[in-house]
């Protein structure tokens, strides 16, 4: 009998770039990515953190480089790869009346106007070269429901969802594939203060229908996932590692 066989989840001779990879979710991407074989460029602003990082796995004995990057720049150079992880984005929590054009202005202009510029120029080298490629961003479960105080957070990730899937026919001729994943609410330096606060966090594990908050490592088996072969068939759609939170 020929059985049937398991596509690999490995990503050796595959060149991956992460943004906002000097620490939280960016970091366990690009960790993720590179213990499954890719060689991994870790791209951030800050050059102390991305450098710390890249020298980290290589330590390890992993394939790694940082790379000094502000993703805002839509003139910036991205180097080719055949994955991306489009993760640096921003959040600024106001009640939807309190909101400024300067806070809505930021938040988009990170979470959805950087990543739109970013994955076109990665998916342009993709095409280029013509062996197809894995895109993921990095969405929230907010792209799916609403939440207080988040009107322009929850407007950013929504349409980081309509963007992917609109992405995802554009480019699958090109054998490209464009993904989202979903966290819920993760422990990252980003929203480590929100949870000082005692209501918000036991409204947030109440929600959270496995009753614990997400840790960076929680993404690090959905990102390798989705670069990989494992993932061939799966284009336009979003994986969300929510803890149940959008189950009710």
């Amino acid at each position: 009998m020929d059985l049937p066989r398991t596509p690999s989840l490995r990503l050796d001779g595959r060149r991956a770039l992460v943004t906002g990879a000097g620490r939280g979710i960016g970091l366990a991407a690009a960790t993720a990515l590179a213990e499954a074989g890719a060689d991994v460029i870790l791209a951030a602003r800050t050059r102390a953190e991305v450098e710390d990082a890249a020298a980290a796995l290589r330590a390890r004995g992993h394939a790694a480089e940082a790379l000094v990057l502000d993703v805002t720049d839509p003139e910036a150079a991205i180097p080719p790869v055949r994955i991306l992880v489009n993760n640096a984005g921003t959040n600024r929590p106001r009640h939807f009346l309190d909101v400024s054009a300067e806070d809505f202005d930021a938040i988009m202009g990170l979470n959805l106007r950087a990543a739109f510029f970013v994955a076109q120029r990665a998916a342009r080298a993709m095409a280029a070269a013509g062996e197809g490629g894995s895109i993921i961003h990095i969405s929230s479960q907010m792209g799916h429901v609403g939440g207080a105080n988040r009107t322009v957070y929850c407007a950013s990730k929504h349409a980081l969802e309509g963007l992917t899937k609109a992405m995802a026919i554009d480019l699958a001729p090109l054998g490209i594939r464009v993904n989202t994943i979903g966290p819920t609410f993760t422990e990252t330096p980003l929203t480590r203060p929100f949870f000082q606060d005692p209501a918000f966090r036991a409204d947030t594990l109440r929600r959270i229908k496995l009753g614990r908050l997400a840790q960076p490592e929680d993404m690090m088996g959905a990102v390798v996932f989705l670069a990989s072969d494992a993932a061939a068939m799966i284009t336009g759609t979003a994986l969300l590692v929510d803890g149940g939170w959008t189950a009710e």
